[in-house]
């Protein structure tokens, strides 16, 4: 049987980000979405590091450098990666931007940007 392989995180600066059901969770995941599409690092899978699926997580944990972009203060993006043992070395919390919890399931451009701003200067520092 054919073994089937996951082509994301392939960089070795990975983001996971929350996809919780509002607007920041929302804004964390397109900000995910921005940053692999700039190259700035490899959009990785939270899902299969929760569902504990023994390469992907192993891929996590391999990762150079891992970036946890969480909506909310529950910090569901972070806490899933240290319940794997690995720890983000990065981690923004997007309501700690100012930008306002709500049950609305959209992102806002601006505050995307924002989020993908504080990645960058976070990667820099």
């Amino acid at each position: 049987m054919n073994e089937k392989k996951c082509i994301c995180g392939s960089s070795d600066v990975r983001v996971v980000a929350c996809s919780g059901a509002s607007n920041v969770g929302q804004i964390a995941n397109q900000a995910a979405i921005e940053l692999a599409k700039e190259k700035v690092a490899s959009f990785f899978c939270l899902a299969g590091v929760g569902g504990h699926i023994p390469g992907m997580v192993k891929a996590a944990q391999e990762a150079g450098l891992m970036i946890a972009i969480d909506g909310c203060p529950v910090q569901c993006a972070a806490k899933t990666l240290q319940y794997a043992e690995i720890e983000p070395a990065i981690q923004i919390v997007v309501t700690e931007l100012g930008i306002e919890k709500s049950p609305e399931l959209v992102h806002d451009e601006k505050a995307c940007a924002k989020v993908v701003e504080k990645v960058k200067e976070e990667l820099a520092a």
